[in-house]
């Protein structure tokens, strides 16, 4: 008697059937099936659902939003100025050569609007401003020779010597003499700076979309001569008024031409170019930049000198001056129409559409026809009963199911007659090797 062969595992057997079954579901196609629920509630819910997100993308999207719209920030930019008129100090008169620094007429200029004049300085010794740090003294041991401070005015000879007014000492140093705060005289030219006249030329390019223009009205009957920039009359006028740039950012002009400031001049190309040029148009605004509520950086000023020669020793004039600055920034975005790439849909096989769409038709009058619709469509309820039982003498709960419309015969309709105790159509379609070879 033959031995038994010895049995597999069962552990063995289950892992192979596993591979097997993972094995054969791999190669598997699945395709969504769609039913079409005959139901007027279910229905207006799901327009209603529809509208909705189509007025969310059509109104907020696009409308709101413009997110059809390509766009492009940071124009390229080219910006002159150009100042004009004249004013007076205690002194002298002075014009635009000696007032705007610097004279190239760029986007960040400075008009001086008062100045700290200290003259005839020449090279030689002095005492030290009593602002440096360390430079009192009371004898010469308090300075120290050769020594260079350097927010002083010079190198220390070591001497010890009497200020230029008061009793009070301070340090000796060689360097230009007499210092700055020992014989400065201040003088103011802002008494007719606000009438001042400030042409601000600008053109913006957008690269991407081969889009330029400019800020001036192209005419040729000198309205540039005869014009200042209004916002309504005249918009494309760019020549402002000192002092109605600094009233437009909000401050007083007598105390910013004492203490100097930053404005900044900002003007926004904001475009929509779905439009014609003409609705291109620049938007000016102005704002002071520097911190004026911060007392240790408060105001603008700079230094710069005169050189000259008097009998024959090198000479200058140091000038403090306190001024307006004006810094001209180019804001912009420019935005335009995207292509649009339509969804291409291919034709469905009659075949497998006929076999992918089924209709459902609920009963007319109904109590719970719409829960229980939904629950079909859910897969949440078992199906209505069949009105063609086995049993003929069993009655029906619920009225027989509304019949659906007439619709094309490869459409199928869940009613009384797919309740046949044969198998239907679509069954033995899916199980018929030629329905099979169909799709």
């Amino acid at each position: 008697m033959a031995a038994a062969e010895p049995k597999p595992p069962a552990g063995a057997a289950a892992a192979g059937r596993l591979a097997r079954g993972c094995w054969s579901a791999f190669w598997d196609y699945e395709t969504p099936k769609v039913i079409v629920v005959k139901n007027r509630r279910l229905g207006v819910v799901y327009r209603a659902v529809q509208l909705l997100i189509l007025l969310y993308f059509v109104w907020y999207v696009f409308i709101v939003q413009k997110s059809y719209q390509d766009s492009e920030t940071g124009p390229e930019s080219s910006v002159i100025t150009k100042v004009k008129g004249i004013t007076f100090s205690e002194s002298k008169v002075w014009d635009v050569e000696e007032y705007v620094k610097p004279p190239e007429g760029g986007s960040v200029f400075s008009i001086i609007t008062r100045i700290e004049v200290t003259p005839s300085q020449t090279l030689g010794t002095c005492p030290e401003s009593v602002r440096v740090s360390n430079a009192s003294c009371d004898t010469d041991e308090d300075c120290v020779a050769e020594q260079l401070d350097m927010l002083g005015s010079g190198l220390r000879t070591g001497r010890c010597v009497p200020y230029y007014q008061g009793s009070a000492k301070t340090c000796e140093v060689w360097g230009w003499c007499p210092v700055e705060d020992g014989a400065s005289v201040s003088q103011f030219l802002g008494k007719m700076a606000p009438n001042f006249t400030i042409l601000i030329k600008n053109s913006i390019h957008y690269p991407k979309f081969q889009f330029s223009k400019g800020n001036i009205e192209p005419r040729k009957d000198g309205y540039l001569k005869r014009c200042t920039f209004d916002e309504v009359s005249d918009p494309y006028c760019p020549i402002f008024k000192l002092g109605f740039i600094v009233e437009q950012a909000g401050e007083n002009f007598t105390e910013l031409a004492h203490t100097g400031g930053v404005i900044g001049v900002i003007i926004n190309w904001d475009c929509d170019l779905d439009l014609s040029a003409s609705k291109c148009n620049p938007k000016y605004s102005f704002r002071r930049l520097d911190p004026k509520h911060v007392p240790a950086s408060s105001g603008y000023n700079f230094r710069f000198a005169k050189y000259y020669k008097v009998d024959g020793s090198a000479t200058r004039t140091l000038i403090k001056a306190y001024g307006i600055r004006i810094d001209v920034i180019v804001h912009g975005q420019g935005s335009f129409l995207c292509d649009w790439i339509l969804l291409t849909f291919m034709n469905k096989n009659k075949v497998y559409s006929h076999k992918k769409f089924d209709k459902v038709c609920t009963p007319r009058r109904s109590s719970g026809s719409w829960p229980v619709t939904l629950a079909l469509v859910l897969g949440q309820a078992p199906p209505p009963p069949c009105p063609c039982s086995a049993d003929p003498g069993q009655s029906l709960a619920a009225p027989p199911p509304w019949p659906c419309p007439a619709s094309a015969p490869s459409e199928q309709t869940v009613g009384p007659e797919l309740c046949a105790s044969e198998p239907s159509r679509q069954d033995s379609t899916l199980t018929d090797p030629r329905g099979l070879a169909q799709l």
